[in-house]
């Protein structure tokens, strides 16, 4: 069971730690346990149950209300369809992480479902999926959540992307070809496997080549395939000068093709000049731009 301190679940759920420690005091919302030098901490059960509270209370529940349901009125609560898109963002975020914390697979694809059912694929990884690994990454970033949870997560998204790729039919006769893949030692897939399903569902033809591609590979497969586009995320930290040398090394291989860059700042430190074949997009409206 992992301990949580209190600064942990303000970071987590959004919830201000005073106004925690007052619901705790007023409404006896949540019971902390108590270290063997009386500081509190909090486990994954009483983090999932604030969660869903933040659920309801974007639903204009009253935490007074919420605090007199019993945990099996509360997941009632949360099960009831979502009313409206604008609020359920962060219903189906929060039951990810809930689901997340729990392994529960089941849960997690269901939250999933509903929410591809209710806005489409699209709009659930934009306003969904990536505020979950945007929440899930403070969570990360202050140790409590073991790699495994990490792999528990993207493996389930990735799937279903993969899925829903799979299911668009594209004709290999179009006027755009891209080259997708992930530089040496990139292994965080999701963002280039969200482009690819982007870029097909538009009509265009792409060649994924996936993880940890070594550099010395994308020449000999450009001179094969012949895109008017190279794609690559970037999201691993590394010196500037192995930065600036992979990219001049992927613009310099044909600078008629168009190579679009994602998830660093470091491009700025390249010469414009010399590279003006390079783009760097700072999001998703960026890459539907190209494909105008």
């Amino acid at each position: 069971m992992v301990a949580y301190q209190i600064n942990d679940l303000e970071r987590l759920t959004g919830i201000k730690a005073h106004t925690i420690r007052i619901w705790e005091k007023r409404y006896d919302l949540i019971r902390p346990d108590r270290t063997d030098t009386n500081r509190r901490y909090y486990n994954d059960n009483q983090v999932r149950k604030l969660l869903n509270v933040t659920t309801l209370l974007s639903y204009g529940h009253k935490i007074s209300k919420i605090a007199s349901y019993t945990d099996e009125e509360l997941h009632q609560h949360i099960e009831h369809q979502f009313p409206g898109v604008s609020h359920a963002y962060i219903g189906y975020i929060n039951d990810l992480v809930s689901s997340m914390l729990a392994y529960d697979e089941n849960g997690f694809e269901k939250v999933f479902s509903a929410a591809v059912l209710r806005m489409g694929l699209f709009d659930t990884m934009l306003h969904v999926v990536y505020p979950f690994l945007n929440k899930t990454g403070v969570l990360w970033s202050i140790n409590k959540s073991v790699p495994v949870q990490e792999h528990f997560a993207s493996c389930i998204i990735r799937r279903k992307l993969m899925s829903a790729t799979d299911g668009l039919l594209v004709s290999d006769k179009v006027p755009k070809k891209f080259l997708l893949f992930l530089p040496p030692d990139e292994w965080h897939e999701i963002g280039l496997l969200f482009a690819n399903y982007i870029i097909r569902s538009k009509g265009f033809y792409t060649v994924y080549l996936g993880q940890n591609v070594p550099a010395e590979n994308i020449s000999k497969i450009v001179a094969a395939v012949k895109p008017q586009y190279m794609l690559a995320f970037f999201v691993a930290s590394r010196p500037q000068e192995e930065l600036d040398t992979l990219l001049k090394g992927y613009a310099g291989i044909d600078k008629k093709i168009k190579l679009l860059v994602a998830g660093i700042g470091g491009l700025s430190a390249l010469p414009k000049t010399e590279y003006k074949n390079v783009t760097y997009m700072n999001g998703v409206n960026d890459l539907l731009d190209e494909l105008k």
